[in-house]
């Protein structure tokens, strides 16, 4: 039974009843046109209208991008498409922009895990949506520059259209385009972020949610991290570099290509940088424009746009050795090689005496360092820009068993995301009945946020502003504040932080 017909700006769409009653889907709707042809590399043009009734029942085409994570879901130049999920009810609902993580190389809004039907049920109006992945959303090269603005963050300016999509057509939908949070995870998170510092975001962001992607700008692991950017000349050699790689030594010439040609080998990672993996070659630009200057002189300058935070990471990401052991020799010499001449009181505040304490001790350097450059990003915020920030540090290890043994990682990368959505029908997890208490809180924290900026609500444990105490929240197993770190790790950090050049 399909929807009712609403009316978009760019023609009429009808949804599809979702999995939970009461709730529609509207999948697959254009924000803009085909990237193809004459439109690689260039700003998102408008989305041709059409005629009659679009039936918005199946998800739209993801973009471009290397095999192996989003399966047999189909790609095409023609991906900027979105999703919304809603209800019947009170006109003028807060509004939830979910931007995909995925290294800036991967990923789609028709991945299972964000299925927004439970958020919607839960009062939000809920976007999910495409944007232009690797080379095609973050080529850089001087003959695009000739060409105009935006060069190397195609895949930014796709967001950003699909943001002012909302602005014009979410109060279609039951939506309040005044009460608008974009959230995500890895370099999704990142965007989130990028949202809270590009002018082209003002007055279309009013809030965000910055998953796994919260680290301080001197923090040398924020290199490796997908939120890292590049400098424009970078940016622009490694282009030609790159067309030269496919035998093109003019943009005509790359825009000439198939995509298959440029999917290959567009997963390069960037040799510049140390990392493991160290980050993908195509990742936004520093463009003057998107990106007006790095987010260490936005921050330091309060050079933000007006939005609260909530942001984090989780316990396993970043390296951390869930399955994995390290020896002391090992261990001694990674102290070496990434803290040089602190690595004698490194291995102090951090000790281990013998083999079967080295990976332990290991793990507990990157947690630490991970909770201490998340809360010296909240003091820079809190101290710089004056609006309210979160952070957390989420726990919780979701089932696993022999159907699911990729996932027998810990609290690693990702593991929130169906617990924030409340949605464990995504086929990754054998879920049970303890889960869904998580789920509830969680994604209860969530909506409130995304409704009044505030988490907090009756029966549900206090998550307090960011103040200049080292604490941070712990989510999942835990639902309490916890200390960041000691004061000599906090103070050792902090130092070795101190010493490396912003991003």
């Amino acid at each position: 039974m399909l929807s009712d017909v609403v009316i978009t700006t760019g023609g009429k769409v009808q949804g599809v009843p979702s999995r939970l009653p009461g709730v529609t889907a509207y999948l697959g709707i254009p924000y803009a046109a085909s990237t193809a042809g004459a439109n690689r590399w260039r700003p998102p043009q408008p989305v041709p209208h059409w005629e009659g009734v679009r039936l918005a029942t199946e998800f739209g085409p993801a973009c471009p991008q290397p095999p192996g994570v989003i399966g047999e879901a189909p790609t095409s130049e023609d991906c900027l498409n979105l999703n919304i999920w809603t209800v019947d009810g009170e006109p003028r609902r807060p509004v939830l922009v979910w931007v995909h993580g995925g290294r800036f190389l991967f990923g789609a809004s028709s991945e299972p895990s964000y299925d927004a039907a439970a958020l919607a049920a839960q009062g939000l109006v809920v976007v999910s949506l495409n944007y232009r992945l690797g080379a095609f959303g973050f080529l850089a090269h001087p003959e695009l520059s000739a060409e105009g603005a935006g060069v190397g963050n195609y895949g930014l300016l796709d967001v950003l259209a699909a943001l002012a999509w909302v602005q014009d057509n979410i109060a279609a939908f039951g939506g309040d385009p005044h009460r608008v949070t974009v959230a995500g995870q890895s370099c999704g998170g990142a965007i989130a972020a990028i949202c809270a510092l590009s002018p082209l975001a003002r007055g279309m962001v009013h809030q965000v949610v910055v998953e796994s992607a919260l680290l301080y700008p001197r923090d040398p692991e924020i290199g490796p991290h997908a939120s890292s950017h590049r400098w424009m000349c970078e940016a622009e050699a490694d282009g030609v570099a790159w067309a030269a790689g496919r035998g093109a030594s003019t943009l005509a010439e790359l825009r000439a290509l198939p995509s298959e040609a440029l999917v290959a080998g567009m997963d390069e990672v960037d040799p510049r940088v140390a990392g493991h993996p160290g980050p993908p070659l195509f990742r936004p630009v520093i463009d003057g424009w998107v990106l007006p200057s790095s987010y260490w002189d936005a921050l330091i300058g309060g050079e933000i746009n007006d939005v609260a935070v909530i942001g984090g990471n989780n316990r396993d990401e970043s390296g951390v050795l869930v399955n994995d052991v390290m020896t002391l020799r090992e261990y001694q010499d990674f102290a070496v090689r990434t803290f040089g001449d602190q690595a004698a009181e490194l291995l102090t505040l951090f000790p281990a005496h013998d083999d079967a304490g080295a990976t332990a001790a290991y793990n507990d350097v990157l947690r630490n360092g991970m909770r201490v450059s998340s809360y010296l990003w909240a003091q820079l915020w809190r101290q710089h820009c004056g609006r309210p920030v979160r952070t957390y540090w989420w726990t919780h290890v979701p089932p696993s068993d022999a159907l699911t043994p990729e996932y027998a990682r810990g609290a690693y990368h990702g593991s929130e995301i169906d617990y924030f959505f409340n949605n464990l029908h995504s086929g990754r997890h054998p879920y049970t009945d303890a889960d869904q208490p998580i789920a509830d809180l969680m994604s209860g924290y969530l909506v409130r946020f995304v409704a009044t900026g505030d988490p907090n609500g009756p029966g549900c444990p206090v998550w307090p502003v960011t103040t200049g105490a080292a604490q941070v929240m712990e989510l999942g197993d835990q639902w309490a504040e916890q200390e960041v770190a000691s004061s000599e790790r906090l103070d050792f950090f902090a130092r070795h932080y101190a010493g490396s050049p912003p991003w």
